[in-house]
């Protein structure tokens, strides 16, 4: 008899691990440039905070884009995301890299993104997540699919989600609300 694949909770219930994309993820996937090449970005203080209570109970978090950003550093920094891997071009190897260097198997990480750079290192996660508005491609392949867009708490549902299968998400709660 053939074994039922483990759902997106029991997937996300074993994470040591989540990596992100930004733009389309953390962003709305906007890129705003001023004529003298300067550019900006927004980002969610919600999916911020989510970050943040990973962090707190022992999930790692992780970036790894394609692009290049000073603002993007700055966020990390802000955020207290130590792994960060910018301008690259085959997220696979990041992956590789990231994995080796924080002893984490890939069965204990997750990756949320949008689009086609993000297929191939998603296949290598034990929980792969996507915003809402993320391209088709990539909704049909991943385990969870957030109710909000990319820069608009999709970040945050994901934490949560991740939280809730930890049977994390109460005891916060309990201590947000003074209890």
């Amino acid at each position: 008899m053939a074994q039922k694949p483990p759902t997106a909770a029991e997937r996300a219930s074993r994470l040591k691990l989540m990596v992100f994309d930004v733009d389309g993820v953390f962003t709305d996937g906007s890129l705003y440039f001023g004529a003298e090449g300067d550019s900006m970005k927004s980002f969610n203080s919600l999916d911020g905070h989510g970050v943040k209570m990973l962090q707190s109970v022992g999930v790692q978090t992780a970036i790894i884009t394609g692009r290049q950003s000073g603002i993007v550093a700055a966020r990390a920094r802000e955020l207290g995301i130590t792994h960060l891997y910018q301008g690259v071009e085959d997220k696979t190897v990041a992956l590789a890299e990231l994995l080796q260097a924080t002893g984490i198997a890939a069965d204990e990480c997750g990756y949320m993104g949008d689009d086609w750079p993000d297929l191939a290192v998603m296949r290598r996660c034990a929980f792969a997540a996507a915003p809402a508005n993320a391209h088709p491609e990539v909704i049909q392949r991943v385990h969870w699919v957030a109710e909000a867009r990319g820069g608009h708490g999709a970040v945050r549902e994901v934490c949560d989600a991740i939280l809730r299968a930890q049977h994390r998400y109460d005891a916060l709660l309990a201590a947000a609300l003074g209890g």
